[in-house]
């Protein structure tokens, strides 16, 4: 589930909006990269809702970024949008939250509970900035 439709369009949307002058709307958003206009507009709502996006209200309104790129985590573009965060296995991060409660006998379990782990400090790492260069 890393990557889903949503997340990829948050982060598009975010690029455009870190290099507007002022708000845009989500039609406008919409009609530039080419994503459906509700299915956008929830995801910029959420992203509003997480303190990444302000939206304003009016003829003029839309959509302007609160934060600075570089404060903008990939982590967190990606948990506002999908409502948990995002991981690529469906094996549980913890033994104790296994819902076959057989983790302790698992062999992969903690290759992939490593593996998720730097993939979340890597998500956490990356900002923003660090896509726009």
């Amino acid at each position: 589930m890393l990557i889903t439709r949503a997340s990829e369009y948050a982060i598009l949307s975010l690029i455009v909006l870190s290099k507007a002058s002022s708000p845009m709307d989500s039609e406008t958003l919409s009609n530039q990269l080419s994503i459906p206009k509700s299915f956008l507009a929830k995801i910029l709502q959420s992203l509003a809702k997480h303190g990444i996006l302000k939206s304003y209200k009016g003829v003029n309104g839309g959509f302007a970024l609160i934060q600075k790129p570089e404060e903008i985590t990939m982590l967190n573009i990606m948990s506002s949008v999908e409502g948990r965060e995002p991981t690529v296995f469906d094996c549980s991060p913890s033994i104790e939250s296994c819902p076959l409660n057989k983790a302790s006998l698992c062999s992969l379990w903690p290759f992939l509970n490593k593996l998720q782990g730097e993939i979340d400090t890597f998500l956490a790492d990356l900002t923003l900035a660090d896509i726009l260069e």
